[in-house]
């Protein structure tokens, strides 16, 4: 059975990524690419659905863990009977093969090890022909070929259709693994040596973390989480992942299951938003180079989600022969919600266009011409409803989230051209929508009776989403109404301290069945707002709790179960850790993302 979701850690090479659990196994790896057909999902499944355990023979869970320094780079510790180990996990960031690499080091006394390789590609289904040659086992399934081997060599040998390797390691000894994804149709893939990768790859995160430019009270937190987020980058195109996984439900049982291994222009934005903040120009160019190419095009055809690598065509479908997270199925691949309209990404797309722009990314004519087309399409749609910020199943609303990020790209549009007159448009066109859009919100989407802002027009559901309020300059702080739906949204939303998203009633809203739990980045939104309407003590103890809530190594979930006392969602999640990043920047009073009216 797969360990609980903050069992795991992260290790990846800036394509694809592993978890890897406080039992030495892999459980989750897709090959070459994050949203590739995995290799081992045991995560999904069981262990005949592929996964690589390296652990003690007779040791059940590590004694500790944790990532060398400001790294990617895992170092697990079993304490034995006989002795103590030490098996440090690293994907070096590649050449042109994705390397999974794991080192054995004996710490003290003598401890025996056994290395267990159960390889199931295309998802847990495919048992591939394994043959030896050249000191590698080699694994070869259609497309696909997989090859291990060990420094210095060891003895392996299979049984039940996995790949065992059995040693002992003493104090002062250090025995490496290597396995490595390939084409099969191509040649052997050069052979990396694991020692030398594992001294590159410590230099090059460390090179990159200490590129940080926040140094205040949770520096610590702060630089995980966007190591974290930069681990979610795919490198080649610039795309980042929303997450490592799918399926890992919002409901334990239930089936709230979706793909996160793609791109989201909003959850990209946001990420943007952090790494700016957090001095990482570069990320914030490769992004926007990315996003000029996926959107080529008319902007009518704006999707909500791309591929990785800025493809359109994500189907969704289910995979019946995985049962499921702890019995949480439907297991998916793919995300029909790319086909939603949702009208909030172009403000936040804008938006941190906007901010990128005023730390110091270049202009370019081509990116200023892309964003007055968006502007264009978004004057002709704003007035309609969409299925909105949490992607609803259910029917088409006003919402009133959508309709305030509309305000905001209309806002950033005109203080674009008002701060740089060589970058042309029609300021008081959007002058005018600006003030349509703000006054239609607070006359249709505000309840006077409670004073608070609702989910959507005339209805009395609250979304968490209104919190941003605020943070967008739509309305100042110390505006009553402000502070209303502050307070409204903390009273009815409350779930165990945090915050839900909005109340899940029987998927009227958003036409499924079943809970969830709090949602990390709605809780993260409402220390910023205690802390933006003055109440920065408050804000603070919330901030506290929720940095309580990340893993032993620093990572935290989509959301928080606060009955179970256990995380949900998809994981890592970058939506968590960039309220995580906005939050410490908001509390230690620095600028970060959706930049404000001004």
């Amino acid at each position: 059975m797969p360990g609980l979701i903050e069992d795991y850690a992260l290790i990846g090479d800036l394509q694809t990524a592993a978890l890897v659990g406080r039992d030495g196994s892999i459980d989750w790896l897709c090959l070459p690419r994050f949203d590739s057909a995995a290799v081992f999902a045991a995560l999904l499944g069981d262990r005949d659905n592929g996964r690589w355990r390296l652990a003690p023979v007779d040791s059940a869970e590590c004694g500790s863990r944790a990532y060398r320094g400001d790294t990617l780079v895992l170092d697990t510790v079993w304490e034995t009977p006989t002795g103590t180990v030490k098996v440090t996990d690293f994907m070096p960031q590649r050449d042109k093969a994705p390397d999974v690499i794991r080192i054995v080091e004996g710490v003290s006394g003598e401890v025996a090890m056994r290395s267990e390789l159960t390889l199931r590609f295309d998802y847990g289904t495919v048992v591939p022909w394994v043959r030896r040659t050249d000191h590698h086992r080699v694994a070869v399934a259609g497309p696909d070929s997989v090859w291990l081997r060990s420094e210095p060599p060891l003895p392996m040998y299979g049984k039940d259709m996995r790949t065992y390797g059995d040693f002992t390691v003493a104090a002062g000894e250090r025995i490496a693994f290597v396995l490595t994804w390939h084409p099969s149709h191509e040649r052997q893939p050069r052979r990396v040596e694991p020692f030398r990768a594992l001294e590159q790859s410590l230099a090059d995160w460390s090179q990159w973390s200490d590129r940080c430019r926040y140094d205040g009270p949770w520096r610590g937190a702060v630089l995980r989480s966007l190591i974290t987020l930069k681990a979610l980058t795919y490198a080649p195109s610039g795309g980042i992942a929303a997450a490592a996984t799918t399926s890992l439900p919002e409901e334990i049982g239930g089936v709230r299951n979706w793909d996160y291994r793609y791109c989201w222009l909003r959850d990209a934005a946001l990420t943007l938003n952090a790494l700016v903040s957090g001095g990482y120009l570069d990320e914030a160019k490769a992004w926007r180079d990315w996003l000029l190419r996926a959107v080529a095009g008319d902007p009518a055809d704006l999707q909500i989600m791309y591929g990785i690598a800025g493809e359109r065509r994500l189907p969704e479908y289910e995979v019946p022969w995985l049962k499921g997270y702890e019995g949480s199925a439907p297991v998916r691949v793919g995300n029909a919600a790319a086909g939603q309209l949702q009208l909030d990404v172009y403000g936040e797309v804008l938006d941190s266009l906007f901010l990128a722009r005023e730390r110091g990314l270049d202009d370019e004519t081509h990116a200023w011409n892309l964003q007055r087309a968006l502007m264009d399409f978004l004057e002709s749609k704003w007035h309609e409803p969409d299925e909105g910020l949490w992607e609803v199943r259910g029917p088409r609303r006003h919402f009133v989230h959508s309709k305030v990020m509309a305000w905001v790209a209309a806002d950033r549009a005109v203080r674009t051209v008002e701060a740089r007159p060589r970058l042309k448009g029609d300021a008081a066109r959007w002058r005018s929508m600006r003030a349509q859009v703000h006054a239609e919100v607070c006359e249709k989407g505000y309840d006077p009776h409670r004073n608070t802002f609702t989910q959507s027009y005339g209805s009395a559901e609250l979304d968490a989403a209104t919190l941003l309020i605020p943070q967008v300059g739509f309305l100042p702080p110390t505006d009553k109404r402000v502070v209303g739906t502050v307070e409204a949204v903390r009273r009815e939303l409350d779930h165990g301290g945090f915050v839900r998203r909005y109340t899940p009633d029987s998927g009227s809203v958003d036409g499924l069945p079943g809970s969830e739990g709090a949602f990390l980045a709605c809780s993260f939104w409402l220390a910023d707002a205690l802390h933006t309407t003055g109440r920065t003590e408050e804000a603070a103890t919330l901030f506290e709790k929720l940095l309580g809530l990340r893993n032993d190594v620093g990572l935290l979930a989509e959301e928080w179960d606060p009955v179970a006392g256990r995380l949900l969602g998809n994981f890592p999640q970058a939506f968590s850790h960039i309220g995580l990043v906005n939050t410490a920047l908001t509390l230690s009073g620095a600028q970060h993302g959706l930049g404000g009216a001004g």
